[in-house]
């Protein structure tokens, strides 16, 4: 059984999960599982996707992105499904499909999550390098500006001076 499974981070993406329903089905999927969900919330939807899939059928993603949130659950994922005897394809990674049941997949399929894996840590470093250079010419603030949590002590203080009046 072809079995699909789509996902976008917010509710405001529909167009995404929409264009996704689409490959999927012209796939051939008989079952599609769609969630819209961020990676760290807890994606129920993929949970029971990944329950129901048997021995023989092949689940079909978009994107891998949208099945794991780093490579190590992606092949953590692909694993599991590999010893189950359940296929993977993986519709565009990298410009290209990737079946995960044959060897050459498998291994195209590890290269390009390692080369995505990379990619993001040196996003991350150079990332961390700007903040760090915009700190010392003192461009960067942080986030966000931090609220004051005013205690009682801070009220009864400005009362006292006449900074806030009574309700």
């Amino acid at each position: 059984m072809h079995v699909g499974y789509a996902r976008t981070s917010t509710f405001e993406q529909q167009a995404g999960l929409d264009a996704q329903l689409r490959q999927l089905e012209e796939q051939g999927c008989e079952r599609v599982y769609s969630e819209q969900v961020s990676s760290v919330g807890k994606r129920q939807k993929l949970e029971e996707c990944l329950r129901f899939v048997r021995d023989g059928d092949v689940l079909f993603v978009c994107k891998p992105d949208r099945l794991a949130r780093s490579t190590v659950d992606l092949l953590r994922i692909v694993e599991d499904l590999g010893q189950r005897g359940i296929g993977l394809v993986i519709l565009s990674m990298g410009g290209q499909a990737i079946d995960t049941r044959s060897p050459t997949g498998k291994l195209m399929l590890t290269m390009l999550a390692a080369v995505a894996e990379f990619e993001r840590g040196l996003m991350l470093e150079r990332q961390r390098e700007g903040i760090a250079r915009a700190k010392a010419e003192g461009k960067y603030k942080g986030c966000c500006a931090a609220i004051r949590v005013r205690t009682r002590g801070d009220l009864d203080e400005k009362r006292l001076h006449g900074a806030v009046g009574r309700a």
